[in-house]
């Protein structure tokens, strides 16, 4: 999320009430994750594992619960308890819940040729390009960008909430939820099925490249982020974080798990799962898929066991 202006970090340190160590002389221009943090950028972090990611990161200042830490020059250190809590309460400030009252914000900004269709809500703060296509149902939610010749069939929801919990075991609910204050971005003649739920960024963007066709419902999470021109076919589930190369085809049902890569023109066959990410310009296939090639003998050989057991116990 870039800020309208920027803001000294002596006034963001008096906002959570943190205590600045290293540059305080610094102005903060956005607020970000660590996967998409840019220099300007707060972020925050709470736990050790993430410490030194969080510290050699583009980030200009790291909202964190230990001063002890060595500090990389020209950056800045708001220490504080819990540094979740602290975003949160940046988030609320600089991106505070814009209620609606009617279907179709008066904000909205709209091309020449574009066609919205009956019972279609939009939100606060939306673009849409030209010569565009909204069928009835869909729902597009505030600060949601929206290109030239995009068709958006019925029943899709654009730019809900992260699916992004903070999770603690020492309180009595222990998910709590992860404000969002990122955007969905749709290229040009980007086309999006019946039926789809395409998340906004934590902080970032969620984005879907120029080109890129989706059919029914499809869900992309939290700033997954697809290049152009590619493929992506019914109940294909993405999770947060992706990043999906040039030219990359999904074929139906395929589970791709969170923060991985996919190469360019990498083909996934139906039903397959994806835990880490895959090189491009291959086919993949299976749960965890690999080069389908490979996978098909695997099968064969699989297909072969009561066989080779059957004439092992027959040898002895």
């Amino acid at each position: 999320m870039k800020l309208i202006a920027p803001i000294s970090i002596k006034s963001l340190s008096e906002l959570i009430g943190a205590e600045i160590v290293g540059n305080n002389q610094l102005e903060i221009t956005g607020v970000n994750e660590i996967h998409q943090v840019q220099n300007g950028d707060v972020v925050f972090v709470d736990h050790p594992k993430y410490y030194d990611t969080c510290l050699k990161s583009a980030a200009s200042c790291i909202i964190i619960n230990n001063k002890e830490v060595e500090i990389p020059a020209g950056k800045a250190l708001l220490f504080c308890n819990d540094p979740f809590e602290a975003y949160l309460t940046i988030v609320k400030h600089f991106k505070p819940l814009q209620v609606s009252t009617k279907a179709i914000s008066d904000d909205l900004i709209v091309g020449e040729g574009t066609v919205i269709m009956p019972n279609v809500f939009i939100g606060h703060h939306v673009q849409i390009g030209k010569n565009c296509t909204i069928y009835p149902g869909v729902t597009i939610l505030a600060d949601t960008i929206i290109g030239d010749e995009v068709i958006i069939q019925a029943n899709t929801v654009i730019g809900g909430d992260a699916f992004y919990y903070n999770t603690k075991k020492n309180r009595p609910s222990w998910y709590k939820k992860m404000l969002s204050c990122g955007r969905v971005v749709l290229e040009d003649k980007v086309e999006i099925g019946c039926g789809c739920t395409i998340d906004r960024g934590v902080s970032g963007d969620t984005k879907i490249g120029m080109g890129t066709k989706i059919d029914n419902m499809v869900h992309i999470g939290h700033d997954t982020q697809t290049a152009k021109n590619c493929l992506i076919a019914a109940q294909v589930g993405i999770a947060g974080g992706v990043k999906i190369e040039a030219g990359v085809t999904i074929w139906g049902q395929v589970g791709i798990g969170k923060t991985l890569t996919i190469g360019e023109n990498a083909i996934i066959l139906a039903q397959a799962g994806v835990p880490s990410s895959l090189k491009g310009n291959k086919t993949y296939m299976g749960f965890p898929a690999e080069e389908a090639s490979i996978k098909r003998r695997e099968y064969v050989w699989i297909k072969r066991i009561p066989e080779l057991w059957k004439k092992m116990m027959e040898d002895k």
